[in-house]
């Protein structure tokens, strides 16, 4: 039995197909300025990679803020959920997890099954996302992929004081200017990233174990920075960037059942 989740983000779509519980293939991608046509392309991708057709596909969960352009799913599901039921596969001890997505940060509290007992989201505001880690490494002449590793080797973190992206970038440039250290510089974005996502996650009361996802999770140095916040590890998946379109898939394959 072949289920497949989809997840259009903001920044990149997600897809996945499960022959029973078992992965078979996932693709990530850009998102694009078309919601349908990405879908179709992300999808095609997994499929090809799969060595299936579209047909032998039995059910298709979407979530994601393209969701509902998706369409051939058979039906759509919050990202919140989908979040909670694929890191609870996972791991299954999950109690919280904290998903930093690229227009938005959200922190959902865990019960038995991957079942979502509460949640807290920042949607309205770019800090504490992965496009205020774009900005920042755009304002530093720095690849986003390198963020990570740089901020490991400050020995002296620069403050940021602004939460607000456009002034947050001000800073960064005075920063510059005044000849701070890029690597200190740096180490402050993620502190400050990091501490705008402890206030969020603190609503929902932040519980071991707990795992991040989101493409952000990539960035070592935020991790670290959270973890500073959090006061223990956090546990990070393999590939952090499919567990919403994983979530997707699991149910997909829970309906099919049904």
């Amino acid at each position: 039995m072949y289920t497949a989740g989809i997840d259009i983000g903001a920044i990149t779509a997600k897809s996945i197909i499960l022959e029973g519980e078992k992965p078979l293939a996932f693709t990530i991608i850009p998102s694009g300025s078309n919601s349908r046509e990405t879908a179709q392309k992300v999808m095609e991708a997994t499929l090809s990679k799969a060595g299936l057709y579209q047909s032998d596909i039995i059910f298709t969960v979407a979530t994601g803020y393209g969701r509902v352009n998706v369409p051939f799913a058979d039906k759509q599901v919050t990202e919140i959920s989908c979040h909670a039921k694929g890191a609870y596969s996972l791991f299954p001890a999950v109690k919280t997890v904290i998903d930093i997505g690229g227009q938005d940060s959200k922190a959902i509290k865990i019960g038995k099954n991957g079942r979502v007992l509460d949640f807290a989201m920042n949607d309205r505001c770019a800090a504490g996302t992965g496009r205020f880690l774009e900005v920042m490494a755009r304002a530093l002449e720095v690849r986003l992929e390198d963020l990570g590793e740089l901020s490991l080797q400050s020995r002296n973190r620069a403050k940021i004081s602004s939460i607000c992206t456009v002034f947050a970038e001000s800073e960064v440039i005075s920063q510059i200017s005044s000849g701070t250290p890029k690597v200190d510089i740096i180490a402050g974005i993620h502190d400050a990233i990091a501490s705008r996502v402890f206030g969020m996650a603190s609503r929902v009361k932040i519980e071991k174990d707990l795992v991040m996802t989101g493409g952000v999770a990539k960035n070592k140095g935020v991790i670290k920075a959270l973890e500073d916040k959090v006061g223990f590890e956090i546990l990070v998946p393999e590939e952090p960037q499919i567990v919403g379109a994983l979530g997707a898939a699991i149910l997909a394959r829970e309906k099919a059942e049904k």
